[in-house]
């Protein structure tokens, strides 16, 4: 999915079809009064559970190796303690609580999804398999099957034993078609063989076919049956505001449409001991209240009613932040280096288009960016250089690729071989036809760094038109290929993904994501076997070589990457040691399994604040920069 910065889901592949980031700001002091309604009047009365039949049982197979993993790291601080409220801003109320079917692709399903945990995780520093619902697995012979053995704590939210069942169940569910969900409906049938059950506390997970990193596509969800069972015609009407029953450590408790979601920490969590979650997800409730203007969240912010604001882009870091409650010490400042696959940032040429048919100007027109000047005059040399559509995903990563600089003597020579010369204007020409095209955005913080990339280019003889246009119409108009040029970044995952933007069989068609209509056998061929190895190290090659094949076609353009997130936040906010993991993309992701709740709020430090501020007493301002995961 196109993205202005990262998209990515670490624990599994499975949503990916339908992947959302959670945009908010983190606000208002812990432990203000509680704003929601006491009466309770939006709760969502439980729905009256019915007796399921349960799937045959199969005998386990024998010979099975079972695998764990409880010696990786711990990442949280035992000086964690738990109390307070941590605040978080909406910008919208979610149209439903759901996370399948019509409106269920808001922002707020992360937060949902956040409380329900699959069989496996993958740990956050490691990227190693931990355990989740499921304390020991295996993998089979045919590279198809997953075998697990559940954790006889699991429970869900409403008292309710966690049982294999509840996996199986999920493909009942997401084959149904009462969810009004295409996505899942398709991939548990393609993707998902069948759900094996063994006992209540044992099963396997079968893939249609064999699969690399198996784990990250057969590591599902359960699905309470006895909530759903059975469904009906009905589901969507009946199940728009259900607070379902989940397996993680928060659950709905409270809401009022309009205004606010609060959830609640369970006291009695079946995981909270457990090796991986211990001394986390420390906060008693987690209030999203909506805020419907970023301005009117960053006034919140400075008044205390807000804990933290995004200040990733420079003029929140270096404008915003020269404010009394930042000078004073009151709010710090963190800037945290993380290390995750970076968005596809950059410039998209459509190889359908005349101009770009030609392999040299499509060179001439990667040198003619001046990329290095908008990254050290826009954007204070705090952005990096992206030198490719595939950074940050380890070995699958060829390092030795270097994107094309801004070179005006290259843009002349490769100009020159395919016969264009400067026209009166400077602007390259041939047989009448000016090199001018026309550059599709939808962001307006990016007009700056569009502005000065225009400029530069027509130094080198290339003209730039920037077409602004609202997200939907930008997506809309790029995805039916119908642009010349497209600045527009993409969503990340654990491995790179090759066929969906560069395989023929998606060219030269709308609403596919091969934007720039690459269209080359070398390409396909590559690709194809890349889809259907199995072995690590042939993977790791063809993912190589078809980078370097994407670096010679020329079709994309890197732009900038950002290794880190910065944040403002009150200084009643304490962090582990160091704060945040390597694949952390925030100090106040609440929910998480991953990387989520390792902060907690100190009493001592916020009744300490507040009298400082009501006595005028100010504290040495704080920024702190931690390089812990910087690559």
């Amino acid at each position: 999915m196109p993205s202005s910065g990262l998209a990515i889901n670490r624990r599994s592949f499975l949503s990916l079809g339908l992947a959302a980031m959670l945009m908010f700001a983190v606000g208002a002091c812990s432990p203000a009064p509680d704003e929601t309604d006491p009466s309770g009047s939006d709760r969502q009365h439980p729905a009256v559970s019915q007796p399921a039949p349960k799937p045959p049982r199969e005998p386990l197979p024998e010979g099975i190796e079972w695998l764990t993993n409880d010696h990786d790291p711990v990442f949280a601080s035992p000086l964690a303690r738990r109390g307070g409220t941590l605040h978080v801003a909406l910008l919208s109320f979610p149209l439903t609580f759901r996370v399948v079917g019509p409106d269920s692709n808001s922002s707020f399903r992360s937060a949902i999804l956040g409380n329900q945990l699959s069989l496996t995780g993958i740990h956050p520093n490691t990227l190693d398999i931990v355990p989740e619902l499921a304390t020991h697995w295996a993998f089979g012979a045919d590279k198809k099957t997953m075998y697990f053995k559940l954790n006889p704590k699991a429970r869900w939210s409403d008292g309710v034993l966690l049982t294999a069942d509840d996996f199986a169940y999920t493909l009942d569910f997401m084959r149904s078609p009462y969810i009004v969900a295409p996505w899942y409906n398709d991939y548990y049938t393609h993707e998902i063989e069948r759900v094996v059950v063994y006992d209540d506390h044992t099963l396997a997970v079968v893939s249609t076919k064999a699969q690399p990193d198996l784990h990250l596509k057969i590591s599902i969800a359960p699905t309470p049956r006895h909530f759903f069972d059975p469904l009906g015609e009905d589901f969507i009407r009946k199940t728009n505001w259900a607070v379902v029953p989940n397996t993680g450590p928060y659950q709905i408790d409270r809401f009022k449409k309009g205004r606010y979601v609060r959830f609640a920490r369970k006291t009695d969590w079946w995981g909270s001991g457990l090796r991986y979650f211990k001394d986390r997800f420390n906060v008693d409730t987690v209030l999203y209240k909506v805020i419907r203007d970023t301005n009117l969240q960053w006034e919140y912010f400075k008044k205390g009613r807000l804990d933290v604001y995004p200040a990733t882009v420079p003029q929140s870091w270096y404008v915003k932040a020269r404010t009394p409650v930042v000078e004073k010490g009151y709010v710090h400042k963190m800037w945290f280096f993380n290390d995750t696959p970076q968005s596809a940032m950059g410039l998209w040429l459509n190889l359908d288009r005349d101009i770009f048919k030609d392999v040299n100007l499509r060179y001439a027109f990667a040198h003619a960016m001046n990329v290095e000047k908008v990254i050290r005059d826009v954007l204070h040399g705090d952005y990096f250089r992206l030198e490719s559509a595939y950074v940050g995903y380890g070995p699958y990563t060829d390092t030795a690729i270097k994107a094309r600089r801004y070179d005006i003597d290259k843009v002349a020579a490769y100009m020159r071989k395919s016969g264009w010369r400067r026209g009166a204007d400077g602007i390259w020409t041939k047989d009448g036809r000016r090199f001018s095209v026309e550059v599709v955005y939808y962001a307006e913080e990016h007009t700056q760094r569009l502005v000065v990339l225009k400029e530069e280019a027509r130094k080198a003889g290339i003209e730039l038109k920037l077409l602004k246009l609202d997200p939907s119409t930008a997506f809309k108009k790029i995805l039916e290929k119908r642009h010349d040029v497209a600045w527009v970044g993409w969503g990340t995952s654990l491995r790179p993904h090759f066929w969906e933007f560069w395989h023929s069989a998606n060219a030269h068609k709308g609403q596919t994501n091969n934007i720039t209509n690459t269209d080359d056998p070398e390409m396909d061929r590559l690709i194809d076997a890349y889809r259907s190895s199995l072995k690590e190290s042939e993977r790791v090659d063809l993912a190589h070589r078809i980078q370097r094949r994407v670096h010679e076609i020329g079709a994309f353009v890197p732009t900038f990457m950002v290794p880190y997130f910065r944040e403002l936040y009150w200084r009643w906010w304490r962090f582990p040691k160091p704060p945040a993991t390597r694949t952390s993309e925030s100090l106040f992701d609440p929910f998480s399994s991953s990387t989520g709740g390792l902060f907690w709020f100190d009493a001592a430090r916020y009744a300490e604040t507040r009298k400082a501020m009501a006595d005028g007493k100010a504290f040495p301002p704080v920024t702190v920069v931690d390089r812990t995961y910087k690559p």
